[in-house]
């Protein structure tokens, strides 16, 4: 990777489809007391439309990596950026609920999930040593965007109503398409192009000598049909792991990463959608309400790229782990003391600490998982994660809702989100320890053996015993051989 150059433009344009894909269901809430009334719908309700837009955004991971592979990251984040602009000039003329359901949580949620990996997916492909660092500004974006369009909802709907608020966003979620075309792919020199060409040239004329020797050496022409069949499958099997590698499942600290992550989902977003309604709800007014998403928004901003600096260092770097699973129970103990915040200034104060936790988690989110997989896995691990945890934001944000209707109180939701999270960054402090401690001592015991001249002697051994075989069944494959030699002087000659 470069490292550098056109990459911070590719990382311009990720933190801007990043931010418009974790912003836009978060600002979005502005909407929800105006769409409450004109719909007479519980809290739980409309959860459900923020719900459906995460969910789709993370569950329509694999058809996007599965996207990326085959096309490039720019024409899909193009055509992402389009459907968000579909599904906000339909949601403009909905009429029910269930139409905001499909039109905003469906359609423009897979918008945003065709703009969320491809971004992060490319700035691996543009970044190695300094990948923290651009995966926190690009991370950085979110902020950004989140500080500018909750103050900017408010304005829309107080001037122009949700219908109009709606269709102004569709002209501004096209900026995606912009992004997108930022999104250079990376090719290879000529010259290497050439010289890789001509060794492919040089490897194929000696598999076919291989492969006409091997037809001529078997002693029976036995039909093949039973092989042609075995073949077929597993061309089946390596077609759908080119795309997604189904073999991380076998990889432990994946499954680590896995599990932590699809438990703390469930109280990850549900805060964020409740913050401004929670504040509306005891008597503060809308834009200050508004507000708090932007001082939330601010100190997110400031906290993804310095801790991108800070997981680059060092010290952090090579048990990066460890700071990321810090970091998700941080974010579960402010939680667990909102319901403490009982005026505007406890709010404030929330808000600030939350926006610190919620930036350190969402810079080292993606970092955390190409450090276990590697960049070359990192497509496939990015959709079969993301797919994973779409149940989870899919049921928190309505769980919590539904905490809010039966109580009557949102510190029951607040606490359960907390709780979740602390309980989730424990699971993945105590199970990091554990795979750095397997790691350790995989390593050691390759290196013992590769030390152990025992190990040596007894692979020299085996060579030597199957180079005797070989020289006992020398005269029966004599001609054979012959003919091969005949074969490879024809060819180099040619």
């Amino acid at each position: 990777p470069p490292d550098g150059g056109w990459g911070w433009a590719v990382v311009f344009g990720a933190s801007i489809s990043v931010g418009f894909a974790y912003t836009f269901p978060k600002a979005f809430t502005i909407y929800f007391k105006e769409l409450q009334a004109v719909y007479s719908i519980s809290y739980s309700q409309i959860a459900w439309i923020s719900s459906i837009m995460c969910a789709t955004t993370y569950g329509g991971g694999p058809i996007s990596s599965i996207l990326v592979n085959r096309y490039g990251s720019r024409p899909v984040v193009i055509f992402g950026g389009l459907l968000c602009g579909i599904g906000m000039v339909s949601a403009a003329f909905c009429t029910s609920i269930l139409q905001l359901y499909i039109c905003v949580g469906f359609i423009t949620g897979f918008g945003l999930a065709l703009n969320l990996q491809p971004s992060v997916i490319i700035i691996g492909k543009y970044f190695l040593k300094r990948r923290p660092i651009a995966n926190g500004l690009a991370m950085a974006g979110s902020p950004v965007m989140l500080c500018t369009l909750a103050p900017l909802n408010q304005f829309l709907f107080d001037n122009f109503g949700w219908r109009g608020s709606f269709l102004i966003f569709e002209a501004i979620l096209l900026h995606c398409c912009v992004a997108g075309a930022l999104f250079r792919p990376i090719r290879a020199a000529t010259a290497s192009v050439k010289t890789q060409s001509i060794e492919e040239g040089k490897g194929a004329l000696k598999e076919e000598v291989t492969e006409d020797a091997m037809e001529m050496s078997s002693p029976t022409n036995v039909p093949m049909e039973g092989k042609m069949e075995e073949e077929g499958g597993k061309d089946c099997c390596e077609k759908i792991n080119q795309y997604l590698d189904f073999s991380l499942f076998k990889h432990r600290g994946f499954l680590i990463y896995l599990i932590g992550n699809v438990l703390m989902f469930l109280g990850f977003f549900a805060p964020i959608v409740f913050l401004a309604p929670y504040a509306k709800h005891i008597g503060i007014d809308e834009y200050s309400a508004a507000f708090l998403l932007s001082i939330l928004a601010i100190v997110d901003m400031i906290a993804r790229p310095t801790t991108g600096i800070i997981a680059n260092s060092k010290w952090v770097r090579p048990r990066i782990q460890y700071f990321f699973s810090f970091s998700i129970a941080f974010n579960g103990a402010c939680h667990l003391l909102c319901p403490l915040a009982s005026g505007y200034t406890g709010l404030v104060i929330y808000s600030i600490f939350f926006g610190l936790a919620f930036g350190m988690v969402c810079a080292m989110l993606f970092e955390t998982l190409m450090d276990l997989v590697g960049a070359a896995r990192f497509t496939s691990a990015v959709g079969l994660v993301t797919i994973a945890e779409c149940c989870t934001i899919l049921l928190g944000p309505p769980i919590g809702g539904t905490l809010i209707d039966t109580f009557g109180d949102y510190k029951y939701m607040f606490i359960k989100c907390g709780a979740v999270m602390v309980l989730a960054g424990t699971f993945l402090f105590i199970m990091n320890y554990y795979n750095y401690r397997m790691l350790a001592k995989e390593e050691k015991e390759r290196k013992a053996k590769e030390d152990d001249p025992k190990s040596v002697r007894t692979e020299n051994e085996g060579r030597n015993n199957w180079n005797k075989e070989t020289a006992q069944n020398g005269p029966e494959l004599e001609p054979l051989r012959e003919e091969q030699e005949i074969q490879k002087k024809e060819v180099n000659g040619t």
